[in-house]
């Protein structure tokens, strides 16, 4: 009988590692290259919102592209975040709300293996924003799970990141 070998590495492997990578539950995944004009444009629109937005919170900041080290043998590093309380130059406190642009080549990470990894971080947001489909799918963490709030094309939907208002207007992150 035969044994199933596979590798597991940790933080300190993936700090040596040349490139660009997330590292998921000690498995090594290559990023895509940088990202297309539209994925960009969409990331720039939703930043600008959540940026306004959160001009009167003191304690929480919205990020981009930023290494979030969730355990030794997970970095990832979503296309957007909202941190609070950050201390240092690496995070490595749970985000309160991540957004991922979805393109055909990071669905199946974005949508499954993410999804799983928020959903157990504590995560309270995670957006799903499709470019193509001009829709964004809401989830909020409810006792441990993450519950659909619903599917936004042209819609507000508020939000409550520690105590700030957060809202977003859908509608304005579709442009062409």
């Amino acid at each position: 009988m035969a044994l199933a070998y596979s590798e597991h590495y940790t933080v300190r492997d993936y700090q040596l590692w040349e490139g660009d990578w997330e590292l998921i539950y000690g498995a090594p995944y290559a990023m895509a290259p940088s990202p297309s004009i539209s994925h960009q444009r969409i990331e720039k629109y939703i930043m600008l919102q959540m940026d306004q937005a959160l001009k009167p919170c003191d304690n929480c900041e919205v990020l981009a592209e930023v290494d979030w080290q969730s355990s030794d043998d997970t970095v990832v590093r979503p296309d957007i975040l909202i941190a609070c309380n950050i201390q240092g130059e690496k995070l490595t406190k749970t985000p309160e709300l991540i957004v991922e642009i979805v393109s055909p080549t990071s669905a199946k990470r974005d949508e499954l293996t993410k999804f799983e990894l928020y959903q157990q971080e504590g995560v309270k947001f995670y957006i799903l924003a499709y470019p193509e489909e001009k829709v964004a799918k809401v989830y909020r963490l409810h006792e441990g799970r993450f519950i659909k709030e619903a599917d936004f094309s042209n819609e507000q939907f508020d939000f409550k990141i520690k105590e700030c208002d957060l809202s977003i207007n859908f509608g304005q992150i579709w442009r062409d």
